[in-house]
């Protein structure tokens, strides 16, 4: 069987000439996870900020204190996830999806005495049904009625503390912060094409770039769109996906 060419792949080379460059990107990339490494350091000497752990929120057992989500650990990790009241699944914020798609199981984490939940402000019966659809297994809380720092802005890691019955929150990010959950996107860094996006700086001739996130929803036939056929890529894996002619709601998010 023949192929066409590639568009724009990278030149071809011998071995030698393919591993001085190898080595060359390696010094860059070593100084790059030391940069990462002192980050890391500058980020665990945050200072924290106490609140109410005592506020409650709605759960798979109804209302419980926020407490809980510690599940008797002293650290917790929680993914803030979008919420559009009244739409279908396939409705639902897709950058969030894809993000709580990539974390379904938090063994690691628990055995480093780190406890993870994901946390939305969706009403609690929604909230439910779209988890049994996903066939998530983490836990899930809605947060619609507590207070800051637990039921603020969504699309956002957050990591909290826990001394005895007194809670802190230690640290928050968004944005592409979030791509540390969403190991894909890493992958997709380190492929001769990347990532596929139109912000990415490119060799000359390759394929041009999209906007950000176009691979995140996508047809019944697996063609990316952001149209009213469209569900969030994970969603197609799930029993019981069908087509769609609704988005459910207005826009979406990236």
């Amino acid at each position: 069987m023949t192929t066409a060419p590639l568009p724009g792949r990278p030149p071809v080379t011998d071995l030698a000439t393919w591993q001085a460059a190898r080595d060359e990107l390696l010094a860059r990339e070593k100084a790059h996870t030391r940069e990462g490494d002192a980050i890391a350091a500058a980020r665990r000497r945050l200072p924290m900020v106490e609140f109410d752990g005592t506020a409650e929120v709605v759960g798979p057992d109804g209302p419980v204190p926020f407490l809980e989500l510690f599940q008797g650990r002293d650290e917790l990790v929680v993914y803030k996830h979008m919420w559009y009241d009244g739409a279908p699944h396939q409705g639902q914020c897709e950058g969030c999806t894809t993000t709580a798609w990539h974390l379904k199981d938090a063994v690691y984490l628990n055995a480093r005495g780190v406890s993870f939940a994901v946390v939305t402000t969706g009403r609690w019966e929604e909230v439910a049904a779209f988890v049994a659809f996903m066939g998530y297994t983490q836990p899930w809380y809605s947060v619609r009625d507590a207070p800051a720092p637990i039921g603020d802005s969504m699309g956002f890691l957050t990591c909290y503390l826990r001394d005895g019955d007194r809670t802190f929150l230690t640290y928050s990010t968004t944005g592409r912060g979030n791509e540390r959950v969403n190991a894909s996107m890493g992958l997709l860094d380190l492929t001769p094409y990347g990532r596929g996006e139109a912000w990415e700086d490119n060799p000359e001739g390759r394929p041009k770039g999209r906007d950000a996130c176009w691979t995140w929803r996508s047809d019944a036939e697996g063609v990316p769109t952001w149209g009213p056929t469209s569900r969030p890529v994970p969603q197609w894996t799930r029993p019981g996906a069908t087509p769609v002619d609704t988005l459910g709601r207005n826009g979406h998010c990236h």
